[in-house]
């Protein structure tokens, strides 16, 4: 059969096919801060304002060279064209979603919400710092956690000197908030 005829699989980046960690909670929204959506909607107007249209050009000039069946630059073009097309799909989903908390306007409280930069102590004593964000602006090794993990909820609503409890594969664990920080306001968040 010809491959004009044959539809390839072109699956949605929808938030069944993410991690678990990736998914926003059924019915819920998309929390993120200012600067988490700034950065999302920028790559969003890259991809369709520079790098779709200079892929479009390369695949519209691959196609005029005749044979597309073994022509590189079209085929690679073609995919590439599905993958941005995916990625504007998936942007565009999360940022209808979105819901932009500015975590500034709780600076100088002592209670943990979304943006806060939170330091505990674990039961051995040592301490561990992490900044609760939207899904999409998390990155672990900045010590950023997505407000929907386990670590951000139990600390969620809690205030400093509080014990919360973590529930873990290995058991419960009990974490004491030590401190609780904000964004001053007009100040950059750690997004």
């Amino acid at each position: 059969m010809s491959k004009a005829f044959v539809r390839e699989q072109d699956h949605d980046e929808d938030d069944d096919a993410l991690p678990v960690g990736q998914r926003i909670p059924a019915g819920g929204k998309n929390y993120m801060t200012p600067q988490g959506y700034a950065r999302l909607r920028g790559e969003l107007m890259h991809l369709i304002d520079e790098e779709r249209p200079r892929v479009v050009e390369t695949v519209s000039w691959a196609a005029s060279n005749g044979d597309r069946s073994e022509n590189g630059d079209y085929l690679y073009g073609k995919k590439r064209l599905r993958e941005i097309d995916r990625r504007i799909r998936f942007l565009t989903k999360r940022l209808e979603r979105a819901e932009v908390v500015d975590p500034s306007v709780h600076h100088g409280k002592d209670q943990v919400f979304f943006g806060a930069t939170v330091t505990y102590a674990r039961p051995d004593g040592s301490e561990v710092t992490v900044t609760i964000l939207g899904i999409d602006e998390a990155d672990s090794s900045r010590g950023q956690i997505s407000w929907i993990s386990p670590v951000a909820q139990a600390l969620l609503k809690a205030r400093e000197g509080d014990e919360v409890r973590l529930h873990t594969p290995a058991g419960v664990e009990m974490l004491e908030i030590l401190k609780v920080r904000y964004p001053e306001p007009g100040a950059p968040s750690a997004a």
